[in-house]
């Protein structure tokens, strides 16, 4: 007889969310099928539309990322990509740069990039053992020659915070600039805003904030004028071979994904109807049940410290077993779906000493329950032959249901 197949349980909201909220699907539905015309490239009524809808995400998105005016925006396909506008098109040649080991290749490989070509020299600043950064450790690697600190708001392996204001203000007082790779932070954890706020942030649309992929934010404040990384059609002066200067022209080059702004649009829209605090706390409740039923199993080893005002995320190794075949093993038995290996951020790894095959990455969303840490507990549990563990259960008498749950 064939075995049950255990029910899905999605937990690598870190890497993107899933399920995505009704009205999410609905808005991408909508640009899909109701609006047949490009942003910014016609004036019949369902370019207009288009427009519309284009405008509605740029707003959107401002007041994410705490924007005055939402032209300051520029909506592009990914961090990634809004990642390497900021690097690529702010710094020049002899600049010193700063960054982190908690940072993601989506920065340290521009930088390492840049600097293989002898453009730019850059410095890593250690992390303590969750993934944290003192920010006196950044004014003591400060040169006269650094120009620029590049930093992620929280460590995508272990969901440690870093003081993204004190890191921000300390760049600017020595005339330096600040890039946040908020990724990890937006959606669940409010951003720095006014004078805490950095001068450039980015912020990937289809995590916390629950949107779609193709859909990114990249904010730089008044006089922060990146280079266009990519140049093309926008839509205006096209009898210019050269890019508008206009932020958002000059940086949004090609025909916009449409379907992905209108989802991002909606997708800020629901967290803010919810409330990140809700979401966070939410989110922070059933990673701490997680962390507590999995270090009371001889053999679990956590990272970090879990870090309730950063994203819940639960990062762990099994003694014995690799990473890989852990998460493989989750899937099989509960139906849990993690994420394994060095996450894209290999230099935290040296802090956390689990360089080589990295570490299981746990991210719980607006969506998860209590049932899917018991699950996971006790899967590791039966992982390491304690299938009869006395596990604690932390949730005693039904939790009071948020409503995107009913």
């Amino acid at each position: 007889m064939t075995p049950p197949v255990p029910p899905r349980r999605y937990l690598d909201h870190p890497a993107t969310s899933w399920p995505k909220p009704g009205p999410v699907i609905d808005a991408v539905l909508h640009a899909l099928r109701d609006v047949g015309a490009a942003a910014g490239r016609g004036i019949h009524a369902d370019a207009r539309r288009a427009d519309a809808l284009r405008a509605g995400a740029r707003a959107a998105a401002a007041r994410i990322v705490g924007a005055d005016d939402p032209q300051r925006v520029a909506l592009v396909s990914g961090a990634t990509l809004g990642l390497n506008v900021a690097i690529h098109g702010l710094v020049e040649p002899g600049w010193h740069v700063l960054a982190t080991a908690a940072d993601h290749n989506a920065t340290l490989r521009p930088l390492q990039w840049l600097a293989d070509r002898g453009m730019i020299e850059f410095d890593v600043v250690p992390c303590d053992a969750s993934g944290r950064v003192d920010p006196d450790d950044v004014a003591g690697a400060w040169r006269p020659a650094t120009r620029m600190l590049v930093f992620s708001h929280a460590s995508n392996v272990t969901g440690s915070l870093q003081d993204a204001a004190t890191l921000a203000r300390l760049a600017r007082e020595r005339g330096g600039l600040s890039l946040l790779d908020a990724s990890q932070t937006a959606g669940i954890v409010p951003l720095p805003a006014g004078e805490a706020a950095a001068d450039v942030v980015v912020a990937a649309g289809h995590k916390w904030l629950q949107g779609p992929e193709g859909g990114a934010i990249l904010f730089a404040r008044q006089g922060v004028e990146p280079r266009a990384l990519v140049q093309g059609g926008t839509g205006t002066a096209s009898d210019d071979l050269r890019m508008p200067e206009r932020f958002v022209e000059r940086l949004e080059a090609g025909t916009p994904d449409l379907a992905a702004l209108a989802g991002l649009a909606a997708a800020i829209a629901w967290v803010e109807q919810q409330g990140i605090a809700a979401l966070a706390a939410h989110g922070h409740r059933l990673a701490a049940a997680c962390r507590a039923g999995l270090a009371a199993l001889p053999g679990v080893r956590l990272l970090g410290g879990g870090d309730a005002k950063g994203p819940p995320i639960v990062g762990f190794t099994v003694e014995s077993y690799d990473p890989a075949d852990v998460a493989a093993l989750l899937e099989q038995i509960a139906g849990v779906q993690a994420r394994a290996g060095l996450h894209c951020a290999a230099l935290i790894h040296r802090h956390l000493g689990t360089s080589g095959a990295g570490s299981v990455r746990l991210g719980f969303g607006p969506f998860n329950t209590a049932d899917d840490v018991r699950a996971v507990v006790a899967a590791v549990a039966s992982i390491l032959g304690h299938p009869d563990s006395d596990f604690s259960d932390p949730f005693p008498s039904p939790p009071q249901v948020p409503p995107w749950q009913e």
